[in-house]
């Protein structure tokens, strides 16, 4: 199935055709029929003679409704550029075409309607100056076909020349994740939330989990329809309607992308290709306000000019797109941008969820000639550098690619010795020079730990994470990959370089002698005077030679252990353990008691109910 979409000036005739073709009148709303002309979209649908299926979308041609126009013009396949004979090429005919342009549709055919109110001399000078208009863009080759819709004139030439067109056209791949930006989002009575919008990059189904962005809200497919045709799968390039359950059609807005859920990740900035048209009114300039057009997203967003100040009607360049509000967008996805009633250019977006870029700069500008210019393992690698360690979905996200494009990507630079796979399960990917500084970072991080506290076994594992400045689920798999490689050696709480092993000068185990025989005095109510540093008792803890209860109070470990099995002994059956036993059962203090009660329960090993114990 292919999607036809119409463009031209207002009040050419725009509708009329396609209801002369379909025996659909798209014009939908009381407020069309009343004033002759469309202001939303409209939708019609008809069959080929070949048997091929076709949408049509009908686009408003008056300049107050040219967004509209945008909306609809992204995501066809074939554009039908409307002009009346009895006019000609006019302003909305000249704003129309360079839209086209800029989102890249190649295949179309241009339709000289009302031609039974000319005669043919005029006709061919009308044609003439069409033919004009549309050298150097992207419809320079297309056909010219005259018709009139009232008297049928021209309507099976027509056809036919649609059909023979959409014949040669390749059948749309259904290449990755599906992508669904909403046009038209109403509920039907008994049925709850429909939205509808032209299918791209792969399939949907009855049934599926769903996700809109940028708003993350989750719903599932109760139905599709295809020109009021239900259907259990439906591909890429259909439009299509989609009935969603577990959602109220007043939570979704027009410009929503519905997804599969978990890859596409929305961002406020985004790096582009930029083309000025010639027939702007102005150059756009650095920080220049504008409305962002891209698929059925409109927003309000500026325009950063990465290299010089300003890029002339006419003119390309490389951009930044912020916006305010996060939008969906991957690599590739076309745009345009306006301001006030004027249309700029328009655009290619190289790399969605971008950093924000130094202006002017060789290093800058000459990444993005590698995301405009270099292949999909090039694009990869490159935004792989700004996320590393990442997994295969994460960097999907941010080259705005799809995974299956991004997972051939990453067998060819694994293959090429350029990336590598890291953790037990080879979950995440990191690029060789990225896994070297990390390795570099990890070494010295602990080196330098390993100095200032000579008596520790390592350095807390969080406190690690900390300075490699990873997130949880990269850091595990980073730690497996160094464990692994013997770069680290770990245990439950602490990460040490394996060659790191705490040993005492012969003052400290002098002093840890006198401290464990102090101790050693009085077992269960040991002395709270502290003869050594913080790092040696510290170091006994690990060790294991004591038990630290709290600032004040510490055992040895064969005393503390004596108590906590004897303690939860006294708890066995379910009976209490109380303050009072436990200071008689161990002829100390209560001090001493409540600390080792309180040690315990926060071990897990008893539970406190008002001031007693139970074994847990």
């Amino acid at each position: 199935m292919f999607v036809v979409g119409t463009a031209g000036h207002v009040d050419h005739g725009k509708s009329t055709l396609v209801q002369a073709l379909t025996g659909i009148d798209p014009d939908r709303l009381r407020e069309e029929k009343t004033r002759g002309m469309t202001i939303e979209l409209g939708f019609a649908w008809f069959t080929l003679p070949s048997g091929i299926e076709v949408s049509i979308v009908d686009v408003p041609g008056h300049e107050r409704f040219i967004k509209n126009m945008l909306m609809g013009a992204g995501g066809v396949d074939v554009a039908l550029l409307i002009v009346a004979a009895d006019e000609g090429v006019m302003p909305q005919t000249r704003e129309h075409l360079a839209i086209l342009d800029l989102l890249g549709v190649t295949n179309g055919l241009v339709v000289m309607t009302k031609k039974d109110l000319v005669d043919q001399d005029w006709l061919d000078l009308v044609t003439l100056d069409v033919q004009e208009t549309l050298e150097g863009t992207t419809l320079e080759e297309a056909g010219v076909v005259a018709v009139s819709a009232e008297t049928g004139d021209g309507l099976d030439e027509l056809t036919a020349s649609l059909d023979q067109l959409i014949s040669q056209l390749s059948p749309h791949q259904n290449a990755g994740k599906p992508r669904l930006p909403v046009d038209r989002s109403f509920t039907i009575t008994g049925f709850g939330a429909v939205v509808t919008g032209t299918l791209a990059d792969g399939p949907l189904e009855v049934g599926q989990e769903v996700e809109l962005q940028p708003s993350g809200q989750r719903a599932r497919i109760r139905s599709l329809q295809v020109h009021e045709t239900s259907h259990e799968r439906v591909g890429a390039g259909t439009r299509l309607a989609a009935n969603l359950s577990g959602i109220d059609h007043s939570e979704i807005v027009r410009g929503e992308i519905v997804t599969s859920p978990g890859w596409l990740k929305p961002s406020t900035a985004f790096d582009a290709t930029f083309r000025v048209i010639g027939d702007a009114p102005r150059a756009v300039r650095h920080n220049h306000k504008v409305t962002l057009f891209a698929g059925t997203r409109e927003l309000p967003a500026t325009v950063r000019v990465l290299e010089g100040d300003q890029i002339a009607p006419g003119n390309s360049g490389w951009i930044q797109v912020r916006t305010k509000e996060r939008v969906a967008l991957v690599r590739g996805d076309l745009f345009v941008v306006r301001d006030t009633e004027n249309t700029l250019g328009g655009g290619r977006v190289l790399e969605p969820n971008a950093p924000r870029r130094k202006r002017n700069d060789p290093a800058t500008i000459l990444r993005l000639e590698t995301l405009a210019s270099g292949s999909s393992e090039d694009v990869a690698l490159d935004a792989l550098r700004d996320i590393e360690p990442a997994t295969t979905a994460q960097l999907a996200g941010a080259t705005g690619t799809g995974l299956s494009e991004v997972g051939e990507a990453v067998s060819i630079l694994e293959s090429e010795g350029k990336i590598t796979k890291i953790g037990a399960e080879l979950t995440h990917i990191s690029s060789i020079s990225g896994w070297a500084r990390l390795t570099d970072t990890a070494t010295k991080t602990l080196s330098e730990f390993h100095v200032m506290y000579p008596l520790r076994q390592g350095m807390p594992l969080q406190d690690f994470r900390g300075q490699l400045a990873l997130k949880s689920g990269a850091f595990g798999a980073v730690l497996q990959s160094f464990t692994a490689e013997e770069t680290v050696a770990t245990d439950d709480a602490t990460v040490r370089l394996p060659r790191h092993q705490p040993v005492l000068t012969p003052a400290q185990r002098s002093q840890a002698s006198d401290y464990l025989g102090l101790l050693a005095k009085d077992r269960f109510s040991p002395s709270t005077e502290r003869p050594v540093d913080i790092e040696l008792l510290l170091f006994l803890v690990e060790r294991g030679d004591v038990v630290r209860i709290n600032d004040d109070v510490v055992y040895a470990a064969d005393a503390y252990n004596e108590m906590e099995s004897k303690i939860l002994d006294s708890g066995s059956d379910g009976r209490e353990i109380t303050i009072t036993s436990v200071r008689d059962l161990f002829g100390t203090s209560r001090k001493y008691t409540l600390a080792v009660l309180e040690h315990m329960d926060s071990k897990g090993l008893t539970r406190r109910v008002n001031d007693n114990r139970f074994v847990r």
